[in-house]
């Protein structure tokens, strides 16, 4: 865990947690009594059961951010009230034997109750959201938004870095190289083959024969399942989806205070494919989104892999947006 903390991308969670005053802004979590949630350093943290005992933890962390515990429904409006960033990891976590419309039958109600929350007491706040199935929470997200008129398509994110993690580990191991400098986009989706690792754009520039080339990306996009079966009933990714989750968060807080040039993969609203969704690299800037910087050059290899995904891909936003359509 030090190791990985040690490169770039640790020297940013430890600046976004540092005793600077000039990080200003305020973060909730929602479900914040989990195993993911006790490594992400918030300000005010939000379940249904055991937050105050999580906060007291944090607390205790030495940094200038205060730290609070929000429990149940009615203290969730003095949680959001004056946050700049939200993040949701909320839901039940993938099981083995558990299919995917299992997980979106829990969740799904989950993320439309908090991002109504969020809409109403907090609707100027950047929205991550990590509760999966992220390809159908963040079409609902969306939905709940423009119920309550308060949509900005820049603002509400669904959170993929752990598949960008992924790839820049199996690479770097795949090709002897250091995984705290490899950087692997990933784009589409956040589910199995709607996760298309563009191993064509790594930096350092990697070459690999097609079977390799495979093998990887199929490792890659079944990852989480691995880690399932590991778990063998306990769970699904905690660990790397907390570092994974701090990563995207902390580096969004520092756009949100001011830091420029910030390049950050995303699933969010899109016109790149065929898709209304689709995760590319987003340049990030205080209120969101300041541009997407689209697909870029891709091989034919990866070109096929995005073709393949899209069906998927339109129907988890279908399955999300049909939800709240129907919710009464």
């Amino acid at each position: 865990m030090l190791s990985a903390l040690d490169h770039p991308a640790g020297a940013s969670l430890r600046r976004s947690v540092s005793t600077s005053a000039q990080n200003n802004a305020k973060v909730a979590v929602l479900g914040a009594s989990g195993g993911i949630r006790q490594i992400v350093s918030c300000l005010t943290l939000y379940d249904i059961a055991h937050t105050p005992r999580v906060a007291a933890d944090l607390s205790h962390i030495e940094t200038r951010a205060t730290v609070k515990g929000y429990l149940g429904p009615e203290q969730l409006p003095d949680c959001l009230k004056g946050c700049n960033v939200v993040v949701i990891p909320a839901g039940v976590p993938r099981k083995p034997g558990m299919t995917r419309d299992d997980l979106f039958n829990t969740n799904a109600s989950i993320v439309d109750t908090l991002t109504a929350a969020c809409a109403q007491h907090c609707p100027e706040a950047v929205i991550c959201v990590i509760s999966n199935p992220v390809n159908s929470t963040i079409p609902i997200a969306t939905e709940v938004f423009k119920k309550h008129g308060a949509y900005d398509s820049n603002k509400i994110f669904g959170v993929t870095t752990l598949d960008i993690v992924r790839a820049n580990t199996f690479t770097a191991e795949l090709k002897g190289l250091d995984p705290a400098r490899a950087n692997v986009p990933v784009i589409g989706g956040h589910a199995g083959k709607t996760i298309i690792p563009l191993i064509s754009q790594c930096t350092p520039k990697v070459d690999l024969p097609q079977d390799q080339l495979t093998a990887v990306t199929g490792q890659i996009q079944e990852a989480g399942t691995e880690v399932v079966k590991a778990k063998a009933g306990a769970g699904s990714a905690t660990l790397s989806m907390a570092y994974a989750g701090a990563r995207f968060v902390f580096s969004l807080v520092d756009a949100v205070n001011g830091k420029e040039e910030i390049v950050k993969c995303s699933f969010v609203k899109s016109q790149d494919t065929d898709s209304d969704y689709f995760s590319t690299p987003l340049l990030l800037e205080k209120k969101g989104i300041e541009k997407n910087l689209g697909i870029g050059k891709i091989s034919p290899f990866e070109e096929k892999m995005i073709a393949e995904a899209i069906p998927e891909l339109k129907a988890s936003i279908k399955k999300g947006e049909e939800f709240v359509k129907n919710m009464k």
